[in-house]
């Protein structure tokens, strides 16, 4: 742990958010069009809110919990990959959609660029009749998935689970987790349910559309005036930590030869929230987020090795 961390102030962290398999294809070059492009194929957990559910474990977050909504075709799979990561997942289980698919096609070239094709399946199905005030006992930091605001069931949990965390002095934060999304959302709408967080973590793009500003530090300053903490993840750039309408304060990215960007906000995320609980300041918090997401991209697929012997 770096300086100013404390090893006795472990923490506890539920997230909400989801759960889903990944088809991850790695390419080169552009795709060809109406005929074959070869690449390597895996089949991987993965889910925002999972993924950073298990990089919190993986940066020593002991009581790390996921609430999530899977299908009954892979939940097997989907709690034995979990409770191997150190994560302790309540899984519902839905009775009619099977688990979300992401399929993630990351192109080899030098930037290792990703695109999505998402179908949500049970993931965004996940409503208020899930959730439980009990959830929140011996909660130190409740996080959510922004994916949970694009449908109109999954928002009302996370509408539930805010208030109910802001009623026991919990601090929220989340992650918008898509541009395109939100322009689907509006920006208005998010901004409206982002008044009662604690800690935004957008990336550089999801910022910018947020303000309507160019430039990322603006936006960063502005969104703090909305939300205490805001931090934007920049990939290369390393990540902006702006509180309360102050100059943000830059922290520089780790310089890494990227295999796969997928998951990479994601791992920031979990590293910077482990380390919040462990008693860092944002900034430290930040800086162990960007270790997080360099180690994140030299890997295929969103979540971290399993550690040996346990989280």
């Amino acid at each position: 742990m770096g300086q100013g961390v404390s090893a006795d102030r472990i923490g506890s962290l539920l997230v909400v958010g989801d759960v889903v398999t990944d088809v991850v294809a790695r390419h080169r070059g552009p795709l060809a069009s109406g005929t074959d492009t070869a690449a390597a194929i895996r089949t991987l957990p993965g889910g925002a809110g999972a993924n950073v559910a298990c990089w919190a474990a993986y940066e020593g977050t002991a009581d790390v919990r996921l609430l999530g909504r899977v299908g009954a075709d892979s939940v097997v799979w989907h709690e034995r990959e979990l409770v191997a990561a150190g994560v302790r997942p309540r899984l519902v289980v839905d009775p009619q959609a099977p688990t979300g698919t992401v399929i993630c096609l990351v192109d080899t070239g030098a930037a290792a660029e990703r695109t999505f094709l998402t179908d949500s399946g049970a993931s965004l199905r996940l409503g208020p009749a899930d959730w439980s005030d009990a959830l929140l006992d011996g909660v130190d930091r409740l996080h959510l998935s922004g994916y949970l605001l694009f449908t109109e069931s999954s928002r009302a949990l996370a509408g539930t689970a805010l208030a109910a965390a802001r009623a026991r002095g919990v601090p929220v934060s989340l992650d918008p987790a898509s541009a395109g999304f939100l322009v689907e959302l509006g920006v208005d709408r998010f901004l409206a349910f982002a008044q009662g967080l604690d800690v935004l973590l957008p990336s550089r793009d999801e910022a910018c559309l947020l303000t309507g500003l160019p430039d990322p530090a603006d936006a960063a300053a502005k969104l703090s005036r909305l939300v205490p903490l805001v931090v934007v993840k920049a990939g290369a750039d390393g990540a902006l930590v702006a509180r309360r309408g102050a100059l943000p304060v830059r922290v520089p990215a780790l310089p890494v030869a990227p295999r796969d960007t997928t998951g990479a906000g994601d791992a920031f995320t979990g590293a910077f929230l482990a380390a919040l609980l462990a008693g860092a300041g944002p900034e430290e918090a930040a800086a162990r987020g960007c270790r997080a997401g360099a180690e994140a991209v030299r890997r295929v697929g969103g979540r971290p090795p399993h550690r040996v012997g346990g989280s």
